[in-house]
């Protein structure tokens, strides 16, 4: 099984999504948006980002722990990692994302559980 997406609500009424690899670790983070089919764009730009080299940036934290995000075409953040305990675990991080961003699979959350 691949990697997956999931969509959410907030508290505050707005969505947000998740990309969990295979074993079900959240692998990237999404800003919160407005609107379902905001988020929806959200999820096509990291299918689309997600392949490509270029649009990640490794970062650090103010203690020193690397993450990245993952960039549009347009330079605007998609989304973030965790941070990571080492640089070689933050490749795997952004690795896992090139292998799962893809996906098509879209779990919503956002429905009531009847």
């Amino acid at each position: 099984m691949s990697g997956w997406y999931e969509v959410s609500k907030s508290s505050n009424g707005q969505f947000r999504f998740v990309l969990k690899a295979a074993n079900a670790e959240t692998i990237l983070t999404s800003e919160l948006y407005t609107t379902r089919a905001a988020a929806d764009n959200g999820i096509a730009s990291v299918q689309t980002n997600s392949p490509l080299d270029e649009r990640y940036e490794k970062k650090t934290t103010k203690d020193g722990h690397p993450y990245f995000n993952l960039k549009a075409a347009n330079h605007q953040i998609i989304g973030s990692s965790e941070s990571y305990s080492s640089e070689a675990a933050c490749d795997k991080g952004i690795a896992s994302v090139k292998t799962n961003g893809p996906s098509k699979t879209i779990k919503d959350k956002t429905l009531p559980v009847l």
